[in-house]
């Protein structure tokens, strides 16, 4: 009886949910199930009334890099603050279940830089970047300076001929 009780605990300790922990939220990052060209369409919708961007997040939950961001960003409150008050953030899943293969064409197939990808929308869904997260990076992780000019550059504030007279 001890000995089965010494195997279920180890196999217990093995498991996935014990390796990642229950609250880790990493594989859920991305719905492979939505409708994302609808999801698109409400956050332009709530963007332009906001006075904001729409930054697409495309990857999957099979994405190391995908998920790697994310925690980058949200831990970092700098970064988390500028992407609030600047963008409505959509991940949009592409992985073997659903590529959404509708939204890359709208997008203008942004997994040719590979994943994540960034596709930033205006209010009225026209796409104005595209960015390669390649080029956010660095040693392993990404550049806080970079990321945050990302974010700056491509802002509606940033994009508003206003702001330069």
């Amino acid at each position: 009886m001890r000995f089965t009780l010494l195997v279920i605990l180890f196999l217990l300790l093995l498991s996935p949910t014990s390796f990642y922990g229950q609250s880790d939220q990493r594989i859920m990052l991305y719905d492979p199930q939505a409708n994302a060209s609808a999801q698109i369409d409400s956050v332009v919708t709530l963007a332009k009334a906001k006075g904001k961007h729409v930054l697409l997040q495309v990857g999957g939950n099979w994405c190391s890099w995908c998920i790697r961001f994310h925690n980058f960003c949200q831990n970092d409150a700098r970064l988390d603050s500028i992407l609030k008050a600047d963008y409505i953030l959509l991940k949009v899943n592409y992985s073997r279940e659903n590529t959404n293969d509708e939204v890359m064409d709208r997008l203008d197939f942004p997994q040719r830089f590979g994943f994540p990808v960034f596709v930033v929308l205006d209010g009225e869904g026209n796409r104005l970047h595209t960015q390669d997260s390649g080029y956010l990076e660095l040693e392993g992780s990404y550049d806080r300076n970079k990321v945050e000019l990302f974010f700056r550059n491509w802002s509606h504030k940033a994009l508003n001929p206003a702001t330069y007279r």
